[in-house]
């Protein structure tokens, strides 16, 4: 029988998720396996998962379905409890178990890209943004040892977002862009550039910017990060990890996260 998995979101078209996916599949052998993208907007996930049949196995959700996916979901992993997001849908006896693989994927971005967690003991970690990213960046950060956060926003941090904090026993405050040993961007689009006058001076030695973004290295905030001293992180590798534990929980096989490396790298590079 065939297993069918699926990202879902909108817009989905440029998603890299089928092709990390696929990837894996291939170097594990599991031809019985397929992987799709649909275009699915808010509210509009629970009707198209539920006319699924019994041969879709997992799905993966993105942005605008996220909290979406934690209403549907049946169970959560205690990280879904904890960020009140659900980006992972997996097919149980019981109905759809949710987890979110962004705060993994978070995390193994950093530390692939030599961030020091050590850091965030005399640091003060921001994060651009505050939605449903922006919670899986703060437990990644918690995770890693951060007491500490400070978020840039148009206007308040979301009270999901400070409560998850509160949780946690991290003191949101203020910090200087420029002084934060890492810097993490969750938000989408052009909006995001916005942003990259707050590294038009020198930065603290080290600093490691995580742009959630594909092309981060191919954004205005990206080339005001690489001139200011900071090392630019893609958001590609946050979603290869992230991908590489989806492949986990929907297959039961160990991901080949290097083979999906190369895969997701190799896309970018022929963008």
């Amino acid at each position: 029988m065939v297993n069918r998995a699926a990202v879902l979101g909108k817009p989905v078209a440029h998603s890299l998720s089928p092709v990390l996916h696929q990837a894996a599949y291939a170097e594990l052998g599991l031809t019985d396996w397929t992987y799709e993208r649909f275009e699915v907007g808010q509210g509009e996930l629970a009707s198209f998962v539920g006319e699924r049949d019994e041969t879709w196995r997992g799905f993966s959700v993105t942005m605008p379905a996220k909290e979406d996916a934690y209403a549907l979901a049946t169970t959560r992993a205690p990280v879904a409890e904890r960020t009140g997001a659900v980006n992972t849908l997996v097919r149980t006896p019981g109905g759809w178990a949710g987890d979110n693989t962004d705060v993994y994927g978070v995390q193994q971005a950093l530390l692939d890209a030599g961030f020091d967690p050590a850091t965030l003991q005399d640091g003060v970690p921001v994060i651009l943004g505050s939605g449903a990213t922006a919670r899986s960046a703060l437990a990644a950060l918690t995770d890693l040892g951060a007491t500490r956060a400070a978020f840039v926003v148009r206007d308040q941090v979301r009270p999901a977002t400070q409560a998850q904090a509160a949780a946690d026993g991290v003191t949101l405050c203020g910090v200087d862009v420029a002084a934060a040993p890492v810097v993490i961007n969750t938000v989408p689009g052009d909006a995001a550039d916005s942003y990259a006058t707050s590294w038009d001076s020198p930065v603290r030695s080290g600093q490691v910017v995580l742009d959630v973004r594909y092309a981060a290295d191919r954004t205005p905030l990206g080339s005001a990060v690489t001139a200011a001293g900071a090392h630019l992180v893609g958001g590609i590798e946050m979603l290869v990890h992230q991908a590489a534990a989806q492949v986990v929980l929907m297959t039961g096989h160990d991901a080949p996260v290097a083979v999906m490396q190369a895969a997701g790298r190799a896309a970018m590079a022929a963008r």
